[in-house]
């Protein structure tokens, strides 16, 4: 007869498991790995605030299911209880469920009693920590909550805290810690000041914590609603948004300058537009993202086969049968074309063995070694066909036993590079790979920020990305920084009627975001030497409308 111990194992395995994951703050770069591990193993991913879905469904699971918490129709209170139902539900269904808080579960009400139940049933689970808005978001406001000698810090959340909670803290001269809302927040400051603390106890008060909308304002205890007012931040239609106040002299304006490192990033809050497929920008978008930017991607190029695939499939087979010395890249697109053609024969990278390989970009060689193969060479300087053949070696017919090199590239490419190599005394098979045209138009809302001046700034890579853009989007605003690759992507833009503001040293795309960031930097720097509040390009539109960004 079959122990008690063995039902009780049949009856959980036949259970799912529940991951209480803490979002953090607002930061998707915040989660934690073991977060990433479970939101990638996931079958059902529920998020307990609509503000938590974007951290977290980058790294869910392709299939998971995140079903919705309520309609436009539904009361918010009852979002609690439908994510309660909704995760004890596929539970017990023997899915793997992860509900995401915001900031850290153990601070969450809904979560513990959610871990009260799943243990009542039975059901395994775990707790994956998170950054609590209280801890992060000063941090991320320049705001350390502890001086050298170690000071009192006290927590306090404004919603529930009660009188002899205030009292306590008030008659405290520690750092105070508000969880408040905005229209909570003057009021916050009025307990305080009750209890005891000075009106003159410096205040900083920070909105949309941690993310590229965030903003911090300097006040004190008895100044804040005034300060609020004239930033015009309050009154708000938005103000019963989450923010966080620390009171003390940590958050004192002196401090906060020498150690505001996020909302002083170059180019902190700008929206910038990168004419790139996302594949093309991932890596000029991170760089930007570090900038404290806000990069959007919109692809001005649309890649199509060639309309005669013929001379492409005898290249790919005189890869196999000895016919080349050399076969050189020179974007992302040609090694994917390539690599097309290598999985509708059956090949793969194995057949590139005796030849030698040439790549131009960074992009380009990471797309090769991803296929398996290490580019045999590439350009020491500039990233581009100049660069590449500088360091091209002549042919040698003593220890080159093949003269010719195969070239699959664009339809509209140029002929440097086949010039070039014959003048080094190679032959070329110059293939067209892919044909490029013009893509689609973006959405209407992308098309209407692009015209109304809603980007702060445009990176120009290459001139046909300037005709492409104005071509399906229409011409930027002139409020909009142009930055251009180099002096024939400029000339293009200018012959379009776009002032070009910034112009990369080199041409390449971390150059040029590199040279956006200085010009945001030096316009930053600008704007607080004439003590004027620092601002972003699109904040200059007449006339602007409230939007959110």
């Amino acid at each position: 007869m079959p122990s008690n111990t063995s039902n009780n194992t049949a009856s959980r395995s036949a259970l799912g498991h529940v991951t209480f994951l803490g979002a953090g703050p607002g930061d998707p770069g915040l989660l934690t790995l073991r977060a990433v591990e479970a939101l990638a193993s996931a079958d059902v991913l529920v998020a307990a605030d609509p503000q938590v879905l974007p951290v977290v469904t980058a790294h869910a699971r392709p299939g998971a299911a995140t079903p919705t918490l309520q309609d436009e129709t539904a009361d918010p209170s009852s979002t609690p209880a439908r994510a309660a139902h909704l995760v004890m539900e596929a539970a017990r269904g023997g899915k793997r469920v992860v509900l995401a808080v915001p900031g850290d579960p153990g601070l969450d009400g809904g979560a513990s009693q959610l871990m009260l139940d799943c243990a009542a049933e039975g059901i395994l689970f775990e707790v994956v920590p998170g950054i609590s808005s209280a801890l992060g978001v000063p941090a991320y406001a320049g705001v350390p909550l502890r001086d050298p000698q170690g000071g009192d810090v006290r927590f306090v959340d404004a919603r529930t805290a009660s009188g002899q909670l205030w009292c306590e803290v008030g008659a405290s001269d520690g750092t105070a810690v508000v969880s408040t809302t905005l229209d909570g927040v003057a009021a916050a400051a009025k307990e305080l000041v009750s209890a005891g603390r000075k009106p003159d106890t410096p205040m900083s008060v920070t909105l949309a914590g941690t993310t590229t909308r965030q903003r911090t304002y300097n006040a004190t205890l008895g100044s804040v609603a005034q300060v609020l007012k004239a930033a015009k931040v309050m009154p708000s239609p938005d103000g019963g948004q989450a923010v966080i106040a620390v009171v003390g002299e940590q958050s004192a304006p002196a401090r906060r300058e020498q150690l505001s490192w996020f909302e002083s990033k170059p180019l902190f809050g700008w929206q910038v537009l990168v004419p790139r497929t996302k594949e093309q920008a991932a890596s000029l978008s991170e760089q930007l993202r570090s900038y404290g930017a806000v990069p959007s991607e919109v692809p001005t190029i649309a890649v199509e086969p060639p309309r005669t695939p013929q001379q492409m499939e005898r290249a790919v087979k005189g890869l196999v049968t000895g016919r080349y010395e050399w076969i050189a890249f020179t974007s992302v697109n040609a090694v994917k074309a390539v690599r097309e053609k290598f999985e509708e024969y059956g090949l793969d990278a194995r057949a590139f063995a005796g030849i030698k390989v040439a790549a131009v970009g960074e992009q380009t060689s990471r797309a090769l070694v991803e296929f398996g193969v290490k580019p045999d060479l590439m350009p020491s300087g500039e990233q581009s066909s100049h660069g590449l053949l500088e360091d091209w070696p002549p042919y040698d017919p003593v220890f080159d036993p093949i003269d010719r090199v195969f070239l699959p590239r664009a339809d509209i490419a140029t002929e440097t590079l086949v010039a070039g190599l014959k003048e080094l005394g190679w032959e070329v098979d110059d293939v067209t790979a892919y044909r490029t045209v013009r893509a689609s138009p973006p959405p209407a809302e992308t098309r209407e920020a692009i015209k109304g001046g809603g980007f702060d700034a445009v990176l120009f890579t290459s001139s046909s990305t300037v005709r492409n853009l104005v071509g399906i989007a229409g011409k930027p605003h002139n409020v909009t920084v142009i930055a251009c690759i180099g002096p024939a992507t400029a000339k293009t833009a200018e012959e379009h009627g776009l002032r070009v503001d910034v112009l990369a040293p080199e041409p390449s795309v971390h150059a040029l975001a590199e040279a956006l960031a200085e010009f945001g930097a030096a316009r930053r720097d600008a704007a607080l030497e004439a003590g004027q509040t620092v601002t972003r390009p699109s904040e200059r539109r007449p006339r602007r409308k409230a939007r959110t960004v």
